[in-house]
């Protein structure tokens, strides 16, 4: 008992222990993380408001229920490869670098979208157009396996640990900023253009606007640092020490941290699917709960309302439009409220609402006109909201720092790939099927579910340090204060360890003072 005791013991922690933020270095690595977001969801706003059309480009001879499934079906096709990117460049990411990795997805994200805008219709070269469609989809795919795990993995390693849910929150404003950018250039060609001039030329003009975002955010990224986090670890493996408070729970052998970090990727993968596989789950039961109600509303809902409900294609676009601006606009307050109550209290709240206002929110939408649809929009961008303010902060802190880029590259995009993008795919298909326009309702409901029971696992994490890390501060003073509550906290387990090994059977309990057995009580 007494061994067991001491092996647990925590020591204080002193002033090197702790990491003051660089704080332009955040804004830059915000920005850029940001901005790669925005690119991947501009090109998922333009193809999800386009589906019709190019439907019409590269699958003329089908019916137009049948041509929305195929485009769909292309679409999900790029999920089908970004576990596969996933498994390259999320342990990639952990051997060499976040930074590294960004800059590459970056290039290989924008010249993939940029390749899309110069694609020759079905009616030129026959069924050789969908299969290039299908290849730059996915190319897009690959490198987006990498992108969003990536990106919040370097904005939670960048950002203080009282304001990970704010500064994270920043990474999915950017996707819907993207996707609003993108939805709202669509929605702008359709009116200046109308259809035939959209479907004849006009579908490449997005496509083309990949280029120079692409190369900005290279540009951005570039100039970016490694991550703290990731410097301490190289630093701790080099010097042959462990990554930090927990190495021993964390690692669970008790091998050299030097060999350890030369551990190839299938060495990797094993730990991360053998010691690490609650984490995999709860973070793949979070991200379906957030992309099937993202994809449910991002990609499908435009389809939805114009094809199934027979809407006009600018009331639509508007409307959807309208909805993620409401969320880019409330999503960094949702991030901030997560870090003063939390990330489980956000889930949970999300996932019961989700329950239960997912089937009202379709009965107002396929009510017609503007009002209702409206209000229907209105509901799901704000259970939406729930999610996206939280996940960049939530998913990273699941996994420790040595395998943080892998697991959550793995994780997410699995979940994505079986469950997220292929939800348009599949709310298509079931509605065509049966005939029923609250299908998409239920299968919202199903997600809540999911994310409910996987919430109940999630611990807190809400101003506390990543795993295998130590605490982020903004400020000297906010790190004094840390070291000196650390020396506080050290004292007390100290004083109580010398009670346990004095008294092991529990006896003098009662020579105690009842402050102090309350004490020990709060520990």
């Amino acid at each position: 008992m007494q061994r067991t005791l001491l092996r647990r013991r925590k020591k204080s922690l002193s002033p090197e222990d702790v990491t003051v933020s660089d704080q332009p270095m955040v804004r830059r690595a915000v920005s850029a993380a940001a901005l790669g977001n925005t690119m991947e969801w501009f090109d998922f706003g333009v193809y999800a408001y386009l589906a019709g059309t190019l439907g019409k480009v590269f699958f003329p001879s089908s019916s137009p229920g049948a041509q929305v499934v195929a485009t769909f079906a292309t679409f999900a096709a790029a999920f089908v490869v970004r576990p596969l990117g996933g498994l390259v460049f999320g342990p990639l990411g952990d051997r060499i670098g976040r930074q590294r990795v960004l800059a590459a997805t970056m290039i290989m994200m924008a010249a993939s979208t940029f390749a899309v805008g110069f694609l020759p219709s079905y009616a030129s070269i026959g069924f050789a157009a969908p299969l290039l469609l299908l290849l730059c989809r996915l190319v897009q795919g690959f490198s987006t396996g990498g992108e969003y795990a990536g990106a919040t993995t370097y904005i939670a390693e960048y950002a203080p640990d009282q304001r990970r849910g704010f500064l994270g929150s920043w990474l999915d404003f950017g996707t819907f900023v993207g996707y609003s950018l993108g939805s709202g250039l669509v929605t702008v060609l359709t009116l200046t253009l109308g259809s035939d001039g959209l479907e004849s030329w006009g579908w490449r003009i997005p496509f083309f606007i990949a280029g120079p975002l692409g190369i900005i955010g290279l540009y951005m990224r570039l100039k970016l640092e490694e991550t703290p986090a990731f410097k301490q670890e190289v630093a701790s493996a080099a010097a042959g020490r462990g990554d930090g408070e927990g190495q021993d729970e964390e690692r669970g052998d008790g091998g050299d941290p030097v060999e350890e970090a030369r551990q190839s990727g299938k060495g990797r993968l094993k730990e991360i699917f053998t010691r690490h596989w609650q984490a995999v789950l709860i973070c793949m039961g979070l991200v379906l709960l957030y992309n099937v109600t993202n994809y449910m509303v991002t990609s499908y809902l435009p389809t939805f309302m114009t094809v199934t409900l027979g809407e006009s294609d600018t009331t639509a676009q508007v409307l959807v439009l309208g909805t993620m601006l409401l969320v880019a606009l409330a999503i960094t307050t949702v991030g901030r409220s997560s870090d003063r109550w939390g990330r489980r209290p956000m889930f949970m709240g999300g996932s019961i609402a989700l329950i239960a206002l997912s089937v009202p929110a379709f009965l107002l939408i396929r009510e017609g006109g503007i009002l209702f649809p409206a209000f229907g929009c209105a509901i799901l961008g704000l259970l939406l909201v729930c999610f996206a303010g939280t996940a960049a902060a939530t998913l990273p802190a699941l996994f420790p720092t040595r395998l943080r880029y892998g697991a959550l590259s793995i994780a997410f995009n699995i979940s994505v790939s079986l469950f997220g993008g292929t939800t348009p795919l599949f709310a298509s298909f079931l509605v065509e099927r049966t005939g029923n326009t609250l299908i998409p309702g239920y299968y919202l409901m199903v997600a809540g579910v999911i994310g409910l029971v996987s919430t109940f696992f999630l611990h807190e994490t809400a101003g506390q340090p990543l795993r295998g890390s130590g605490p982020m501060v903004e400020t000297q003073g906010e790190a004094r204060e840390v070291v000196a509550r650390s020396r506080v906290e050290e004292g007390r387990r100290a004083r109580d360890l010398w009670l346990r090994l004095r008294h092991p059977r529990g006896g003098g309990k009662a020579s105690r003072t009842p402050g102090e057995r309350s004490g020990e009580r709060d520990e």
